[in-house]
């Protein structure tokens, strides 16, 4: 299911719902911890876990280049949020009785013709640690990728009109 997108003030908010037959602590492991965060969003290594702290994005593009992410809000097992590029995002977790409840939202100043790109890697992403919480490994699959891009395309566009 595409995330849901819309207006806010200062921009907008993409949420994306995935209910998943985990716990709140086995998916907090896969979100902070750096040896199974590797394997689902391999460009993040956490440096410093706290709000305030920092979390590194290696560009993997040869150059060695890593930035900073700042970490702006952090509730252990329940909330994780960083900047992402001028943007930010954040995970929310909820218990439910059959595992739990992550919530992504991206909240986005300008819709830009990344937006759709950025949209799809956090879906197709998402998808990836689903696989991971169910004990497979899986590749980033580009082709999922790129029809989840396409629709994202089109979402954003309704976005602008």
């Amino acid at each position: 299911m595409l995330a849901v997108i819309e207006k806010i003030e200062g921009g907008y908010l993409a949420r994306y719902d995935r209910p998943l037959k985990h716990s709140v602590e086995k998916v907090w492991a896969a979100l902070t911890e750096n040896d199974k965060l590797a394997r689902w969003m391999h460009n993040l290594h956490v440096e410093d876990l706290r709000k305030g702290g920092t979390i590194k994005f290696d560009m993997k593009d040869g150059s060695g280049t890593f930035i900073d992410i700042e970490i702006l809000d952090f509730e252990p097992y329940s909330v994780l949020e960083y900047t992402w590029g001028k943007d930010r995002v954040r995970f929310e977790l909820y218990p439910k009785p059959d595992g739990c409840l992550l919530v992504l939202k991206e909240f986005i100043s300008t819709l830009t013709d990344h937006t759709s790109k950025d949209l799809a890697g956090w879906h197709v992403c998402l998808d990836v640690l689903s696989a991971l919480l169910e004990g497979r490994y899986m590749e980033f699959p580009k082709g999922e990728w790129e029809k989840w891009h396409q629709k994202y395309v089109i979402a954003v566009k309704q976005m602008q009109n």
